[in-house]
């Protein structure tokens, strides 16, 4: 798979919406099929392209939601205020719509179930989820016995994604929230961002040598890839995605 995602990675292929879903208030899952799909690592992302009747065309990258399922793929898309993108596929999408997609991309943000026996710690800023959501879900779909702990950071809990999937139990995975601006009632945790003691007391020891993979907005992934080297996790084994406000 590894061989055929980097081989068909340039070409622009027609995608077509089949269904969507609602994760939270501003962000909604896609589900396209595109034939001839080489497939896919968990933590790679494509890139989307929309092209208008004057012949205008603007693109933006976005992550792989799941693993690879033979021609289909899903993204999970945050719409952006002003986007020229976003809004579209949130809100301007019908099933049987197309748009053009080309990847995967990327092959250094990836998890594969058989590579390591070594633990993961996910830790995830906003819809900085979605790629380490692959992880989560390539690690299910393998029955792979590698233990994982998901951190995510959040404003309030209506702003969580993959809600009821995560909320149901999964031997060997651990998900903790961090809420920073408004905690559900009865959370001990006062709101705020991510601190040391979160990942102290959340994360794993760095003596376990984990795989760790940080995603989020640029602000948050520096602050966490500091705090997990302050710790005395191996700076190798950290490995981070960010992006800017455009989403690109």
């Amino acid at each position: 798979m590894a061989r055929a995602a980097v081989s068909g990675r340039l070409t622009w292929r027609v995608a077509r919406l089949v269904s969507s879903r609602e994760e939270n208030p501003s962000a909604r899952t896609l589900v396209f099929d595109v034939p001839g799909w080489p497939g896919h690592l968990a933590g790679q992302h494509v890139d989307v392209r929309l092209t208008a009747e004057d012949g205008y065309s603007t693109q933006r990258s976005y992550s792989l939601a799941a693993p690879a399922d033979g021609d289909r793929l899903e993204l999970t898309v945050q719409d952006v205020a002003d986007g020229e993108v976003s809004p579209y596929l949130t809100e301007g999408l019908s099933p049987g719509d197309p748009v053009e997609i080309r990847g995967p991309v990327g092959g250094y943000f990836v998890w594969r179930p058989a590579d390591t026996a070594a633990p993961v710690l996910l830790v995830a800023g906003g819809s900085g989820i979605v790629p380490l959501m692959a992880m989560i879900r390539a690690r299910r779909e393998a029955s792979a016995r590698t233990p994982m702990r998901l951190i995510h950071s959040v404003r309030t809990a209506d702003d969580r994604y993959y809600t009821d999937e995560l909320r149901r139990p999964q031997p060997g995975l651990d998900v903790t929230y961090l809420y920073t601006r408004r905690t559900p009632e009865g959370f001990s945790r006062p709101p705020g961002r991510l601190t040391v003691a979160d990942l102290n007391t959340n994360g794993w020891p760095a003596d376990f040598a984990p795989d760790c993979f940080v995603c989020g907005p640029t602000g948050f992934v520096e602050t966490a890839a500091e705090i997990l080297i302050a710790l005395g996790h191996d700076a190798r084994r950290i490995k981070t995605e960010r992006f800017g406000p455009s989403g690109g």
